[in-house]
């Protein structure tokens, strides 16, 4: 018998049901995110960019994400260096505006982050790898973390419950963690997003122990400038200490040590944290090449190219463990089902130098370094094999971020959101240039002056302030930046008009006057 009351408890809970039929069907249509994020991965070392060593290192998981869906060829960063590339990714602002300019800084976690607008949005959030801004991260349910920079080897991990050591190799490490948080630890009712963030490729380029001898019989292509002499370019390049040939360390960059160097702090930064075995294999995958250079049948040219193929096997070799590992994430999303409602991005930190200009590194305004891979996937929205040409910058993710979860984007935050382009709509109106700028100077490591620019689709204007250089850059007909312009009454008219536009971002984003 259907009693008031029954009734009232039936038409109640089908009542609350409906109410509750629209949140749930929102959530279910509120895609999962996922961004990896290496650290100075160059956009030159992954496959499906085509670059010189596409052939002969690829990096076929890494391509899955372009082949089943974007690859963007215009992707830049805001400022080339760890921890306020990082900052600008979570806040959706540049440099000046979330206070954390350079790697001395403190990151104020206490400020808006697309993690914390995401968890008002119903998101679980989890970070796992490098963080490398000086706080504890917000924003986060669950974080693991690696402290600085990170150790390759048996590296400690912060959590909430503090700090402790993990056996293995970091790569792995990261991946293993965030795996068994996708399976046994997130809230299966909640979308999610996660961050990936590995240290690797970063220096000190150390192999995994599957890849120490990967890339053995390899030669790897040269870069055309590889012995670049700067003789067009100003005081900035010629000052640079970030040379292959002056600049890195026989030790813990090469892995070029003899008996005598053992307990050495270069020694230390390589063996340190290595078990008995793990450092024996290592003594073993290294020993011809430890031959070879300490022999001295290497001098001048011969030398540095010897230095460069040392450098990048190591370099690639860390890229092999990142792609395997990249690898491991795209067949749990595809195995769990995950990945037909879950937004992949993949991109580094800011690009790196692979011995162009003969150099290593980052932070100068160069192609090189400025202009980062991204890649990203997202079924059903992307189409596959798509290829983007539209100038984007980190400073675009926070607010793809939100705008794909349907989430309020805050007004203050700088970037445009990239949705217009994933689904392959025309955007007329998108930016036609892009704003730079490099604050920590020559006195900090590799003694890279300071500098802003501006790049639009040919031309490229930079001005180091401290020194009063400018220089100007034509990239289509000088697509290696040899040949600084400046001076050349023959761009007067374009060099007018990139300064205009120059002053235009710096208004638009509200730079200060002394922004130093």
């Amino acid at each position: 018998m259907l009693t008031r009351r029954t009734f009232l408890k039936q038409t109640g809970a089908a009542a609350a049901m409906a109410a509750l039929l629209p949140r749930l069907c929102h959530a279910q249509q509120m895609p999962n995110i996922i961004w990896i994020c290496c650290d100075d991965h160059a956009q030159n070392a992954i496959s499906a960019y085509g670059g010189r060593l596409a052939e002969v290192a690829p990096t076929p998981n890494i391509d899955r994400i372009a082949r089943e869906g974007a690859l963007f060829r215009s992707s830049f960063v805001t400022n080339s260096i760890c921890g306020p590339s990082r900052a600008v990714v979570l806040t959706g602002l540049f440099s000046h505006k979330n206070g954390y300019k350079d790697n001395r800084s403190r990151f104020d976690g206490s400020q808006q982050t697309f993690p914390k607008l995401l968890q008002q949005a119903g998101y679980e959030t989890a970070l796992f790898g490098k963080w490398h801004l000086h706080s504890d991260p917000t924003g986060f349910h669950h974080w693991e973390i690696l402290p600085g920079q990170g150790d390759y080897y048996n590296p400690d991990f912060i959590t909430k419950e503090g700090q402790k050591r993990n056996e293995g190799y970091v790569t792995d490490l990261i991946t293993d963690k965030a795996l068994h948080w996708l399976e046994h630890e997130r809230d299966n009712g909640k979308p999610f997003m996660m961050m990936v963030q590995h240290n690797a490729p970063h220096r000190e380029w150390l192999p995994s122990p599957k890849h120490l001898r990967t890339y053995e019989d390899t030669v790897f292509p040269e870069p055309e400038t590889l012995f670049d002499d700067y003789a067009t370019r100003g005081t900035a390049a010629h000052k640079q200490d970030m040379t292959i040939e002056k600049t890195m360390r026989p030790g813990a960059d090469l892995k070029l040590f003899r008996k005598e160097d053992e307990g050495s702090a270069e020694w230390k930064d390589i063996f340190e944290r290595m078990t008995a075995e793990q450092r024996a294999d290592w003594e073993d995958a290294y020993r011809a090449r430890n031959e070879e250079y300490w022999s001295g049948k290497y001098q001048g040219k011969e030398l540095v190219r010897f230095k460069y193929q040392c450098y990048i096997r190591d370099y690639m070799r860390c890229v092999a463990s990142v792609d395997d590992n990249v690898g491991r994430v795209l067949d749990y999303l595809e195995t769990s089902g995950l990945d037909k409602n879950t937004l992949i991005f993949y991109s580094s930190d800011q690009s790196f130098y692979l011995g162009e200009h003969g150099w290593f590194d980052k932070r100068f305004m160069y192609e090189e370094s400025l202009r980062t891979p991204l890649l990203a996937r997202w079924r059903g929205v992307i189409k596959p094999g798509s290829e983007i040409d539209a100038m984007v910058q980190n400073l675009d993710y926070a607010v793809t971020f939100l705008a794909a979860a349907g989430a309020a984007v805050p007004a203050n935050m700088q970037g445009t959101s990239m949705l217009p382009l994933l689904r392959g709509e025309t955007a007329d109106d998108w930016r036609k240039s892009i704003y730079y700028h490099y604050y920590e100077g020559e006195k900090a490591v590799h003694a890279v002056y300071k500098h802003y620019g501006v790049r639009t689709e040919r031309y490229k204007l930079m001005y180091f302030y401290t020194l009063d250089e400018w220089e100007f850059y034509d990239l289509q007909e000088d697509p290696h930046e040899l040949r600084n312009e400046y001076n050349n009454p023959d761009y007067a008219e374009e060099i007018q008009k990139a300064k205009q536009e120059l002053e235009r971002l710096r208004q638009l984003y509200e730079v200060p006057e002394d922004d130093e």
